[in-house]
């Protein structure tokens, strides 16, 4: 992409993306994320009310009646973008692929974390590590992200999720917020993802394509696999095959959204079709 085509299309996201987080997540952000990052400030006797897993058994030992900790929030909160840059994410059969969709969400939660005096930054991943910015504050720095989430080309078609939560979890050693951005097409990654959010906070937003979930019936079709550049014929027409192809995604959806919700990670889908806004919205509702 050259320079000035490259400048114009970051001011355009720019002017979208900072318009949301102003006008809608404004306030929504904050409250979804408050008290994520919360610093010990002393202890005080137990009151009627307070909750009993703040309850300082030390102390309370020590003196024979309960002292509950107190936490103050934190001024300053770190947010991790985990963003899947592998083949699939080139996909699309709507107006939009799913790294178009992956880059205005990103963006948008990017501005959000700069109008709140956050610090954020981004790891791409495919099957390896692409990238790895570090958090900082400030639009300049933000502004750099959304180029890079436009312009970034990985190395890798394939993905795996594994890796990045297990780098994410060595390189950000003190507690974090982090979403993870992927359409989840990966191998089993139950394991790092139970140590990764017994550390941090993690958020997982799924974006897919329509076409993901079920193929229409239009005859034989050449497919290829946008990870491995694998070429299969299929019919369509075949009632089980389109069963199949429906089933398997179920399938896969089902043990997704299980393993995220035993490991206490909040979970958003978003197809290319939907309006991801309102996905984020209600998604910050429902942490709110």
């Amino acid at each position: 992409m050259e320079t000035t085509e490259l400048l114009k299309k970051v001011r355009q996201i720019e002017i979208k993306t900072r318009g949301l987080s102003q006008n809608i997540f404004a306030g929504q952000y904050h409250s979804a994320f408050k008290g994520r990052g919360m610093a010990f400030s002393e202890v005080r006797e137990y009151q009627v009310g307070d909750d009993i897993r703040n309850i300082d058994w030390n102390v309370t030992a020590r003196f024979n009646h309960p002292f509950v900790k107190v936490f103050e929030e934190e001024r300053e909160l770190t947010f991790m973008l985990l963003i899947d840059v592998s083949g699939s994410s080139d996909f699309g059969t709507t107006t939009q692929t799913k790294r178009s969709v992956i880059t205005e969400l990103a963006a948008t939660l990017a501005f959000s974390s700069l109008q709140n005096n956050d610090k954020i930054g981004v790891i791409f991943f495919s099957d390896k590590i692409e990238k790895f910015i570090a958090p900082q504050k400030g639009k300049k720095h933000v502004l750099y992200i959304i180029r890079e989430l436009i312009e970034f080309k990985p190395e890798s078609n394939r993905t795996d999720v594994s890796v990045v939560l297990e780098y994410f979890r060595n390189v950000i050693k003190k507690r974090c917020t982090a979403f993870l951005i992927s359409d989840f097409i990966s191998p089993d990654f139950e394991k790092p993802l139970m140590v990764a959010s017994n550390r941090h906070d993690l958020v997982a937003v799924q974006v897919y394509d329509p076409k993901d979930t079920e193929i229409p019936n239009v005859g034989w079709v050449k497919m290829i696999d946008a990870e491995t550049n694998e070429t299969v014929y299929v019919d369509t027409s075949s009632l089980d095959v389109r069963m199949h192809y429906k089933d398997k995604w179920n399938k896969q959806q089902a043990t997704i959204k299980k393993n995220f919700s035993k490991n206490n990670v909040d979970m958003v889908s978003i197809s290319t079709d939907d309006d991801y806004v309102k996905a984020l919205i209600n998604l910050f509702r429902m942490r709110g």
